[in-house]
Order: structure tokens, then C-alpha cells, then sequence
């Protein structure tokens, strides 16, 4: 399996590369987003782990340049821990979050459940239809009462996960730990922002109308929504 670390410090990447080699994955680092997205294209890597903070183009401007051509699982390093960076990376489309200094053993834990996540096959059903939207799991593309709505990639991935069991509540660890592997079941409050992001995508004037939430447990899709 193929990583591209990006960082503007030679002493992470170096640590990043021996660690990751050692764990047995071919490893190409780049020093900052510009450089990474242009060598992206020819090592074609499994995953991506990223810095925010760089020159030329920053980690955030890489994710959301990746994301316009690839799902490759990327996770995003930074010092910087306060909750609106981590949404922000997470919105742009990073899978994973991971605040230095970091616990090696837990970077690789991560790394591995990304990639397994990654493998997973896509689902043979190409369209979904639930009360009032319409999912196709080809293109990605929702529709909402037949207009076309822009999800971001985890609010997409939510969302597919609800409509695989409409009407029935999926737990909040059950949710964090699809969209962001096992290490999401400890952040809870990913799945809160998320979830509101979706809400007033699916219905700006009524929040509960599509997603329901189950106080302590859950939420779940509604398979037929009030006022359909």
C-alpha cells in the first residue's frame, strides 16, 4: 500500500517515514500541498496524511483539490486542535483528524482502518429512493424532491448510511465508526456538526423532517417524511 505524507518539516516526515516503512507501506513525502497534488497523480497513493499549515497550498486547499478527483482516504495532522479547524478539514472531505504530538502506535491504527475502509466495495445497488430523496451511489449525486443537492463526502457517506435502513435508529457509535473509522467513536461531536450540515441541506425550514433524532442512541432516516 502506497502513502503520500505532506509536511513542511523535515523531522515529521522523517519520523513519518520510517515508522511507516518499518509497518511495511511504500512511502513518498512531499513538502507542501502544490507539490503533493502534482506528484499525487503519479504515485497514485491509498492514502494521504497531510499537514494544514504549509506553503503554497495549505493542507485544507489540498484536501478540497483531492477531493475534486479522488476518494482516497486522507488524514489531516495539525497542532491546532480547536473544534472549527477540525470541522472545516473534515467538510472539505479528510476522513481523519490527528492533532500533534500524536501517539505513533494510534496514527498507524488509524492508517490501517482508513485503508480498510478505502478497500470496502462499492454497494451494487446504484439508486436509493427514501420518502423524498432520491441517492445514486454511482455519481454520488443526491436529489431532493428532484432537485439536486451538494453533499460534501462524509455528509454524503451519513446519509447513505441512514438510507440503508430508513426508519430504523443507528446508534451514534455505529455512525461514527462507519464514516470515520474506529478512531471516530471518540469524537462524538463530528457526528453532531455533520448531522445539523445535512439537516439544512435536506430542508432549511424544518430540521427534524428527514433526520430523526433518537435522544442518547441515534438518529434514523424517515421513510416517508411529515408533509410528503
Amino acid at each position: 500500500m502506497r502513502i503520500l505524507i505532506v509536511d513542511d518539516e523535515r523531522q515529521i516526515t522523517r519520523v513519518l517515514r520510517t515508522s511507516l516503512q518499518s509497518s511495511g507501506y511504500e512511502v513518498s513525502v512531499a513538502n507542501n500541498g502544490m507539490e503533493a497534488f502534482n506528484l499525487f497523480k503519479s504515485v497514485a497513493p491509498d492514502l494521504i496524511i497531510t499537514d494544514l499549515s504549509m506553503p503554497e497550498m495549505d493542507g485544507l486547499e489540498l484536501t478540497r483539490a483531492i477531493r475534486s478527483i479522488s476518494e482516497v482516504p486522507i488524514i489531516v495532522l495539525s497542532v491546532r486542535g480547536q473544534e472549527p479547524i477540525k470541522v472545516a478539514a473534515l467538510d472539505e472531505g479528510a476522513d481523519d483528524y490527528v492533532t500533534k504530538p500524536f501517539s505513533m502506535q494510534e496514527l498507524l491504527a488509524r492508517v490501517r482502518a482508513n485503508l480498510r475502509k478505502g478497500m470496502r466495495a462499492e454497494p451494487e445497488q446504484v439508486a436509493i429512493t427514501v420518502g423524498g430523496l432520491t441517492i445514486d451511489t454511482a455519481t454520488r449525486r443526491v436529489k431532493v424532491q428532484g432537485v439536486e443537492t451538494h453533499l460534501t463526502p462524509k455528509e454524503f457517506d451519513l446519509l447513505l448510511l441512514l438510507a440503508g435502513s430508513p426508519d430504523r435508529v443507528l446508534t451514534h457509535r455505529h455512525l461514527l465508526r462507519s464514516v470515520w473509522g474506529p478512531a471516530g467513536e471518540d469524537q462524538p461531536e463530528y457526528l453532531r456538526v455533520l448531522v445539523a450540515q445535512l439537516r439544512k441541506k435536506l430542508d432549511a425550514t424544518d430540521s427534524s423532517r428527514y433526520i430523526e433524532s433518537e435522544p442518547w442512541v441515534g438518529y434514523r432516516l424517515k421513510g416517508q417524511p411529515e408533509g410528503l
